[in-house]
């Protein structure tokens, strides 16, 4: 189990976990992981999504739709639970500056410290995790490899401009 976060003094902080890399790249699984550490909640995309908008999304657009209306709802929410001392680690792809610009909006509301953890993972990996995953059942959401291509195409690693702490894995 990880350790809480905590400053110089040793008190603990809460922190704003956020997630980057490709569909596969293992961003879910590393999400859980973080989630284990004490005072800290995971909020799932896929999982709201999939409740929300049983059998709705069905293409990029219905995705873009309705995950921009789920930050809209959830950013109160995760600012306050931020801001009442409990960390968040947010499943939800951080891979385009503009979601990362919505990140930074929470964090910053709430005044309290960030991660993002990017995953730099190569494309035949992340195909290979996505096809066990699809065959698995177990997932919300399938994708196709050709999902896949079209779906990166909008990805955008970070950059040191943007200014995040980035904690990379490769």
């Amino acid at each position: 189990m990880s350790q809480p976060e905590t400053c110089g003094t040793g008190q603990y902080v809460p922190t704003l976990h956020l997630v980057c890399g490709k569909i596969g790249s293992g961003k879910s699984t590393l999400a859980q992981r973080l989630a284990t550490t004490p005072s800290t909640v995971l909020i799932s995309e896929d999982v709201w999504l999939a409740h929300l908008y049983p059998g709705e999304i069905t293409e990029i657009a219905d995705y873009v739709r309705c995950a921009g209306r789920l930050r809209a709802a959830l950013a109160e929410h995760v600012v306050a639970l931020l801001k009442a001392g409990i960390s968040v680690v947010l499943d939800f792809p951080s891979n385009t500056v503009a979601s990362r610009r919505w990140a930074r909006s929470v964090f910053e509301n709430a005044g309290v410290a960030h991660r993002l953890h990017f995953l730099d993972v190569g494309d035949d990996l992340c195909k290979a995790r996505l096809k066990v995953r699809n065959e698995a059942g177990d997932h919300p959401f399938k994708t196709s490899e050709a999902e896949f291509e079209v779906i990166s195409r909008y990805f955008e690693a970070p950059a040191v401009e943007e200014g995040f702490e980035v904690v990379r894995y490769e």
